[in-house]
């Protein structure tokens, strides 16, 4: 499993995020306590938006993060008040650059934790419910960014919470989990569109990828896979099936209606 976080507010460096806290995003690439394996080497990224709106800039790699030379200047260097993070385990695709999250289209940025069983079988029918333009867009191998290139095509823009309902189900469905398959459909995504940050945890047994989220003192929010600083500020797990928004009114809420009910 993967590790993430991310961080809408003041405009501060992406260190204060990956780098400087205890159980910073870097220090869970080597000691993940939440996740199924401690380490998360196989590639890294981060997406972010300037303070005059633009963006989403993009930087990944496929080095381990606490290998990459670059890491930690650019996370000194870059200021931003809304980005996204993360670590990555591979459960399918390759360890290329394309592969490594987050992934952006247009405004959008998305990562994903978490597996969809029987990618390579179901493949082929998921990717015929992309229109042209989406899917000439792909330029990886994985279930992620297949995910939010489904998203996209479902009214992500239009209506985050409608778009997740309809790729859930989608993603149950063609899923065999129940029918032969030991593997759940598993899922904490967080996107942004450069103006709110949305998140949701899914799965269809018991075992929902974690998901955290704090309120700093300086009045911004993160989103992180695994609290980062237990001593300083106050995380609440986020509830499963559900759709977050953090923008710069706070944190809300909408419970999402899946047609699916989750397997024991």
């Amino acid at each position: 499993m993967c590790r993430l976080a991310a961080y809408l507010g003041p405009a501060v460096p992406i260190a204060h995020v990956v780098v400087d806290p205890a159980h910073s995003l870097l220090e869970q690439s080597q000691h993940a306590n939440e996740a199924k394996l401690a380490v998360q080497g196989d590639g890294f990224g981060f997406a972010w938006y300037g303070e005059d709106g633009q963006g989403p800039g993009l930087y990944r790699d496929v080095l381990p993060a606490w290998s990459d030379g670059n890491l930690l200047s650019l996370c000194q260097m870059i200021r931003s008040p809304l980005f996204l993070a993360h670590v990555r385990a591979s459960t399918t695709g390759e360890t290329t650059r394309l592969n490594c999250h987050p992934f952006a289209h247009r405004r959008w940025s998305f990562m994903h934790n978490g597996q969809v069983p029987d990618i390579d079988r179901i493949r082929r029918q998921l990717e015929a419910l992309l229109p042209d333009d989406l899917y000439l867009a792909r330029r990886g191998t994985t279930d992620s960014e297949l995910i939010f290139l489904l998203l996209l095509a479902h009214g992500l823009e239009r209506d985050p919470a409608e778009a997740v309902q309809a790729v859930v189900a989608l993603l149950q469905e063609h899923s065999r989990y129940g029918h032969g398959c030991e593997e759940a459909v598993r899922l904490t995504c967080v996107m942004s569109d450069g103006e709110a940050i949305y998140a949701f945890r899914h799965s269809s047994d018991v075992r929902v990828p974690s998901l955290y989220a704090a309120e700093t003192t300086g009045g911004g929010w993160i989103l992180a896979s695994e609290p980062l600083d237990a001593e300083t500020l106050v995380w609440t797990e986020i509830a499963p099936d559900g759709l977050v928004c953090l923008s710069h009114q706070g944190m809300s809420r909408t419970q999402l209606e899946l047609r699916l009910a989750r397997a024991a």
